[in-house]
Formats: structure tokens, C-alpha cells, sequence
């Protein structure tokens, strides 16, 4: 599906609604279905990329403290006991909010080479660099061999679980960015007489490649919690989801030695990564 949209990219040089209609008139709302399931992600995918900046800048002085949970909901999001729609603005969000619009607009303002390209040689080996440091202190954290051996230890009855198989799809749709129209744009700007096939493979290999990195470091941290509380990695908590990210991460960089450190690495990794897929999202 990746070459595929590359190919429809490239071929009919233009936006997912273009490209589409180009191809076949009565297919244009494929491409419009695309824009708008970007515009839905962008309005909530931004607030996270918010929330991942100030917890880089929270981690100097670990300001979340022994209750993660509570700062988090209660003193950092006023989150209401009851969910509900409501107007209030929390300032410690907006704040964070705007400067994280005004350096994506800036960025695609500039233009493709000068602004989305410049900004992804920046940003992206500086992720690699800052994930790979964070990878390597959490392997020397007490019990991360358990939380390794949780992650690379398959559990084959789980492919009998359609649930596992819906997941596995939700994931690599959105991390390879395919079927959303992310991909049909950038293939468009590629020169006619592009080799569509060795950047798939790149893209394909390198995103995997750094999830597998990814998940080590996860596991390797869980391993550690885990062995803090007593337990089995799979009987940990809030391990899911926004939880993980802004509880259980925040909780564990507080109880491991320079964890201010750790918990700068990890939420400018998260930052970082938010940023360009924001931008991807955006262009």
C-alpha cells in the first residue's frame, strides 16, 4: 500500500483529491475522505505534541512530584471528574498549544526544500540521536531483562485474536503514514524520473527498525517498574494509551536514579516525532 500511494503520488502529481481525480473523476472523494480524516487527527494530534513539550521542560525539576496521576489530570490538564464539552481554557495547555502552531506554520511556510525539508534533517536525526540515548541508559536499569524478555518472548495463541490483528493494522497504517494521503503528497514533488522503490524500502525498513528500538526501551523501562512494585510486567497498570505516556512514564522517571535526565530524553523524543508527523499531517 505504501508503493501504491507513492505511485498515485507520483504519477498524477498532485494532492490526494487531485491525484485521485485524475485517475478516475468519481473517485476525487477518496481524496477528500483522506483530508479530512488528516484534519481530525491534526486537531487532537497537535494538543498531544503540546502536552509532550512542557513535560520535557517539567522533567528538569521533576515537577509532577509522587502523584504523576494526579498532576497530570488534576493540576497540569483541570481535567473535570465528569467528561463533558465545555469551553474553559487551561493557560499551562494553550500556551504550549499556539507555540506548537506557530512553529508548524512557520515551517510550512517556508516551503517544501526550505521549510518541511530542512526541518526533517533537522529534527529527525536529532530524534534518532536523542531515542537511542534513551534506549541505552534503560537497559542498564534494574530489571530491564525481564521487561526484554516480556517483549521478544511471542505468545503464539494471540494470532488466533482478531482483536491483535486489528491493532497490528492500526498500526502500521498510522505509522507508515499510508492511506491518508500523507504519502501521495510527498511522492508528487518527487522528479519525474524518480526511483519510487528503494526510498519504500527505506521508509519501511527504517520505521520498523524504529519501533523494534522503540519498544526496547519501553519494555526495558517497564522492566524496571515492574521490579519496583513487586510484579510481573504484564500485571502493571496504565501501561496503554495517553496513561502510559504522561503517568506511568512520569512515575517511573521519578523513583530511577538521573531520572530528570531520562524524562527529558523521552519527552523530547515524543516532541520531536510529534512534530514532523504533525507537519506531514499539515502539508
Amino acid at each position: 500500500i505504501l508503493f501504491l500511494d507513492y505511485a498515485i503520488g507520483h504519477r498524477y502529481r498532485g494532492t490526494p483529491p487531485t491525484a485521485f481525480r485524475r485517475m478516475r473523476t468519481w473517485a476525487e472523494g477518496f481524496g477528500w475522505f483522506q483530508v479530512a480524516i488528516c484534519l481530525v487527527i491534526i486537531l487532537y494530534y497537535a494538543v498531544i505534541v503540546a502536552w509532550a513539550g512542557s513535560f520535557a521542560f517539567f522533567s528538569l525539576d521533576l515537577k509532577w512530584g509522587d502523584d504523576a496521576s494526579g498532576f497530570f489530570f488534576d493540576s497540569y490538564l483541570h481535567a473535570p471528574k465528569d467528561a463533558g464539552f465545555g469551553l474553559d481554557f487551561v493557560p499551562g495547555v494553550l500556551w504550549p498549544l499556539i507555540g506548537v502552531w506557530v512553529v508548524t506554520l512557520v515551517i510550512l511556510a517556508l516551503g517544501v526544500q526550505k521549510g518541511v525539508e530542512k526541518a526533517n534533517i533537522i529534527f529527525l536525526p536529532l530524534l534518532v540521536l536523542l531515542f537511542v540515548a534513551l534506549v541505552l541508559r534503560s537497559l542498564f536499569l534494574p530489571g530491564a531483562m525481564d521487561g526484554l524478555n516480556a517483549f521478544f518472548t511471542p505468545n503464539w495463541g494471540a494470532l488466533l485474536d482478531p482483536g491483535v490483528w486489528l491493532a497490528a493494522y492500526a498500526q502500521i497504517f498510522f505509522s507508515l503514514s499510508i492511506a491518508f494521503g500523507i504519502m501521495i503528497t510527498y511522492s508528487s514533488y518527487l522528479k519525474k524520473r524518480s526511483n519510487l522503490t528503494g526510498p519504500g524500502l527505506v521508509v519501511g525498513f527504517a520505521n520498523s527498525s524504529f519501533e523494534i528500538l522503540a519498544g526496547i526501551g519501553v519494555f526495558s523501562t517497564l522492566g524496571f517498574m515492574a521490579q519496583q512494585q513487586g510484579v510481573a510486567v504484564a500485571e502493571l497498570d496504565n501501561i496503554m494509551g495517553v496513561a502510559l505516556s504522561f503517568v506511568t512514564f512520569p512515575h517511573i522517571v521519578a523513583t530511577m536514579p538521573g531520572g530528570a535526565a531520562f524524562g527529558v530524553l523521552f519527552f523530547g523524543s515524543l516532541f520531536l516525532a510529534g512534530l514532523t508527523s504533525l507537519l506531514s499531517l499539515l502539508q
